[in-house]
């Protein structure tokens, strides 16, 4: 397995105009691996995610402090492109949001938008995203049908193969299961174990089992500190925190 780093979070800091949020965070993401941030709701964990996509900075008065490099090369330099940075880092949210067109076209936007104007190669790419998202054996037959008829589960899916057709690096998930039945959870948790050979993968979990179940390496994370981080099965197993301990087997949150 690839032990590159991918992303390397230093000192970050974060805040809504004087409210600090999150508190001198360091993290390293590995290449090729999903990394579950978890913890209880408001601990900063959604907005730790936007940071590294530079989502944050659609917020008035939201200002990051620290570094984030990815691949070495600081985010927030003057020098970076934030297009190409959320094309090399893409993310799927808690609600499923298909746009209001074809499931093809909903896929083939994103390349289209960057220049693949070839119908021919538009269909390869949307297969492709289709396929490595496990949707393409539910919609081959109707991909020119409207996206919003689609099942929950199966608009997730498809969110994620809209991230997956830009070709990303890195996909960031909040908590992409939080609406679904477990059945569809299931599937996109499959997905995403296999998805990790070619993407690196930071997940925010929408509950402490599913970080079990397909996390590479955690990072718990409460009211904006970075509390525990390490190899997933051994802070499950020893974890070496109080209150790691205290939250995984639910004594509070």
């Amino acid at each position: 397995m690839n032990q590159q780093s991918k992303i390397t979070i230093k000192g970050l800091k974060f805040y809504y105009k004087e409210k600090e949020v999150i508190h001198g965070i360091d993290l390293e993401v590995t290449a090729n691996e999903i990394l579950a941030c978890f913890g209880p709701a408001n601990s900063g964990i959604t907005t730790l995610l936007r940071t590294l996509n530079r989502l944050c900075d659609l917020i008035p008065g939201a200002r990051p402090e620290g570094e984030i490099l990815l691949d070495g090369k600081n985010i927030y330099h003057p020098d970076m492109s934030v297009a190409e940075l959320r094309r090399k880092v893409g993310m799927v949210f808690d609600v499923p949001t298909p746009l209001p067109m074809s499931i093809f076209d909903n896929i083939a936007l994103g390349p289209s938008m960057g220049g693949v104007k070839s119908k021919a190669v538009q269909s390869e790419k949307v297969e492709k995203a289709l396929r490595m998202a496990a949707l393409w054996d539910d919609v081959k037959d109707r991909l020119h049908t409207p996206a919003a008829r689609l099942s929950g589960g199966q608009q997730q899916r498809l969110c994620i193969a809209r991230v997956l057709a830009l070709e990303p690096e890195v996909i960031l998930l909040d908590r992409p299961c939080s609406a679904l039945d477990p059945v569809s959870t299931a599937k996109i948790e499959d997905s995403l174990r296999e998805l990790k050979d070619q993407f690196t993968i930071i997940i925010a979990p929408h509950t402490v089992q599913q970080a079990a179940r397909i996390a590479d390496k955690v990072a718990f994370i409460l009211m904006g500190n970075l509390i525990e981080q390490g190899i997933a099965e051994e802070v499950f197993a020893n974890p070496k925190e109080q209150r790691t301990s205290d939250y995984i087997t639910g004594r509070f949150g």
